[in-house]
């Protein structure tokens, strides 16, 4: 497809999925009564337990904020963001995205490691294909420079960086963000034999609690 056919491509379809970007980026991760987990991107209903994932958010770079960036390219990343799926050991990951950074296009990345980031990749691609990227609503299955280039161009993003040169991105995110469970609280120390109750109050002196004076109290 030549680039001026692609670019109008994407002016096109940028229209009809500008209302519905958001719901059309998210994946729900659903936990069913048997514990079996699936994906879907329509929300659970109430009564379904579930964890959203989001897939397509854009995210403002650690150290540089999206309203601090030059407006051309802070109006092209709020209305089509970019997202990079990537992998560990993963060369054509390495080449898109150095061929970002290079362009200077604000990105988030995220990483697909376990069967469940690769289950929940499927839905947005069915191949499950890694390098991956949403532009906006537009999916782009692996590394074309030229192809990029020409969605990038049609968003309207700068055809040479004008990042500046504290600009940093954000660090790679799992694509399923990992839950920590809290710590539990240390539980209490029972108290040693024959040892004197605890009178409630630090500045009472220990030897003036009795039993029949436990709470130490001295009128």
């Amino acid at each position: 497809m030549k680039t001026k056919a692609l670019g109008s491509l994407l002016v096109g379809t940028a229209i009809a999925c500008a209302a519905g970007w958001a719901s059309a980026q998210t994946v729900y991760r659903i936990v069913g009564p048997d514990g079996r987990v699936t994906f879907s991107d329509r929300a659970p209903t109430s009564d379904t337990p579930s964890q959203s994932v989001s897939t397509g958010v854009v995210t403002e770079p650690a150290g540089t904020r999206l309203n601090d960036l030059p407006l051309e390219v802070k109006q092209a990343a709020t209305k089509y963001p970019m997202t990079l799926y990537s992998s560990k050991d993963c060369g054509a990951c390495d080449t898109a995205r150095r061929y970002l950074l290079t362009r200077g296009v604000p990105f988030s990345e995220k990483t697909v490691t376990s069967n469940e980031e690769i289950q929940a990749l499927r839905r947005l691609n069915p191949e499950g294909s890694i390098p991956f990227a949403t532009l906006g609503g537009q999916h782009l299955a692996g590394f074309n420079e030229n192809d990029w280039s020409a969605y990038l161009d049609a968003a309207g993003y700068p055809a040479q960086s004008k990042l500046p040169s504290s600009y940093r991105p954000a660090p790679a995110q799992p694509m399923i963000p990992k839950v920590i469970a809290p710590a539990a609280a240390p539980s209490a120390q029972p108290a040693e034999p024959g040892s004197a109750p605890a009178s409630g109050n630090p500045g009472v002196e220990p030897d003036r609690v009795t039993p029949n004076n436990p709470t130490g109290i001295v009128f």
